[in-house]
């Protein structure tokens, strides 16, 4: 598995277009595959939402991963970012978010205001066959919470 996510990483071409949470979650998708923690990623964007740089920003335990606002913009201030997406892994499948999920999202959206870079969503990832809605993915911003 690392090793696809290593050839993933390296395939040339033009960036990404990273503007919507089904994009975003396609693109994670192979990186997420397979995890039994979770990692939560940071993925700057230039003004076309086209991807700058993907950042593993945290990695937690089975369940749970710590991200803070610092951790979470830090990169995407030194590469001067229009924009960023933010999305973690659900071990368990079920991206539904927790209370905990939700409260970070809060505090991201806050920050993000503050240091004036667009939030353009923060994807949970998990498996269509664990999903409720049976997406395999959870987007705070078509749930209206961003």
């Amino acid at each position: 598995m690392e090793v696809a996510r290593r050839v993933l990483g390296q395939q040339a071409g033009e960036a990404p277009l990273l503007n919507r949470a089904d994009l975003i979650a396609a693109y994670l998708r192979p990186y997420a595959q397979g995890l039994t923690v979770e990692k939560l990623w940071v993925l700057c964007l230039n003004p076309k939402h086209r991807l700058i740089k993907r950042v593993e920003a945290t990695s937690g335990t089975a369940t749970a991963s710590l991200a803070h606002p610092r951790e979470v913009f830090r990169e995407a201030i030194r590469l001067a970012a229009s924009a960023v997406a933010v999305a973690h892994n659900h071990p368990s499948g079920d991206p539904t978010p927790s209370s905990a999920d939700i409260q970070v999202t809060r505090q991201l959206r806050d920050a993000a205001r503050t240091v004036e870079i667009e939030l353009v969503d923060h994807v949970i990832l998990g498996r269509a066959e664990a999903d409720p809605a049976a997406r395999g993915w959870f987007s705070f911003r078509l749930a209206g919470m961003l």
